[in-house]
């Protein structure tokens, strides 16, 4: 059965309570972000708010839907009105005084109050508006997978990957001949960031303990954790319905795609390339479907977690579509396992 705790990641854990008893609230303005970490790096923290450094998303941090603020008007050094706890809309939008639906969504707390100025200036005399955050709610980002609490979480203070882990209740473990086991699949593991995958090792990070790979998140990061125990075939690339279907011990390559739907109109079926093991250092094979399909050679066994890649081109070499194949498969993921785990979700195409 599934555990809450984590045996191999105590000490990791225990300087995580250590660092966030310090860490500040929730409604204070931002501390420091650690930038990524690297190779040289002598300040190696499991907080991100070990480092005197800001990220670029803090030094132009923008408001956003669900954002408190607390605003005030000043007209000739004289305080016309006050109001706290003023949310920005769903829309994007926030109204105060005459100033009315003003786009507040995308704005720095500066530029808002340069907004708020120009449309009260048409009732007021050089009217100085006063803004102060009280609560930002709106930069959030993904844990999916093989953790015990998926979901989205919000993105009040800075963080880690292992501060992030920690919040989603940490990797699920379970119970194999009495020994407490690892669910999640770290080779396949990945963080998404604005349509990229970063190249972070997650096998060094959390095996091997190098927190030159523990990275300071930031907004829409994406983290999937695969499961090692899921026994399903990822199909994608020129089908009909690329996404995930069950292996069995008779799953081959062509049976995968046709439970996809088939080949799309533009699929170039000679060859069709299948992806075992680790995103970082694959296992790669190469299926003839079209002789398969004639009857000219025996249809290519998959295993569990394979990831079967159909082109629009023809290939000469698996190392040429590696990227291409990867990108597809995360695309996939995200989309299917976002969709049911936290709702309607327009998936980034991953470049």
């Amino acid at each position: 059965m599934k555990k809450r705790s984590l045996l191999w990641l105590a000490p990791f854990f225990l300087l995580l309570g250590l660092a966030c008893q310090t860490a500040p609230a929730a409604d204070s303005p931002a501390p420091p972000a650690a930038s990524p970490a690297t190779g040289s790096d002598t300040n190696l923290s499991l907080s991100a708010t070990a480092s005197g450094k800001r990220a670029a998303w803090q030094q132009h941090l923008t408001l956003g839907p669900g954002d408190t603020l607390n605003l005030a008007l000043y007209v000739n050094d004289t305080l016309q009105q006050a109001r706290e706890n003023v949310s920005i809309g769903p829309d994007g939008r926030l109204s105060y005084l005459q100033a009315q639906d003003i786009m507040a969504a995308g704005l720095t707390v500066d530029e808002l109050r340069a907004k708020m100025d120009e449309s009260l200036g048409k009732f007021y005399n050089t009217p100085h508006t006063i803004i102060s955050p009280v609560a930002i709610r709106s930069k959030k980002y993904f844990v999916l997978g093989s953790v015990v609490n998926k979901g989205v979480f919000t993105f009040d203070r800075p963080l880690t990957v292992i501060e992030a882990i920690a919040r989603a209740g940490g990797l699920e473990t379970g119970v194999f001949e009495r020994n407490t086991v690892e669910l999640a699949d770290l080779s396949r593991s990945f963080l998404v960031r604005q349509g990229q995958r970063v190249p972070l090792d997650f096998e060094k990070l959390f095996q091997q303990g190098d927190l030159s790979q523990n990275i300071a998140l930031e907004p829409d990061d994406y983290l999937y954790f695969a499961s090692a125990s899921a026994n399903e075939v990822y199909v994608v690339g020129e089908v009909l319905g690329p996404g995930i279907t069950p292996y069995t011990p008779t799953s081959t390559a062509v049976g995968a795609i046709a439970s996809r739907g088939g080949f799309a109109p533009k699929a170039y079926k000679r060859k069709v390339l299948v992806i075992r093991g680790s995103l970082t250092h694959p296992e790669t094979f190469v299926v003839d479907t079209a002789d398969v399909l004639a009857g000219k050679s025996i249809d290519f066994r998959l295993k569990p977690r394979d990831i079967v890649f159909v082109s629009t081109r023809p290939w000469a070499r698996a190392e040429d579509l590696l990227d291409t194949s990867t990108r597809a498969f995360i695309e996939a993921l995200i989309v299917t396992y976002t969709g049911s785990k936290v709702g309607p979700f327009i998936s980034p195409v991953i470049h």
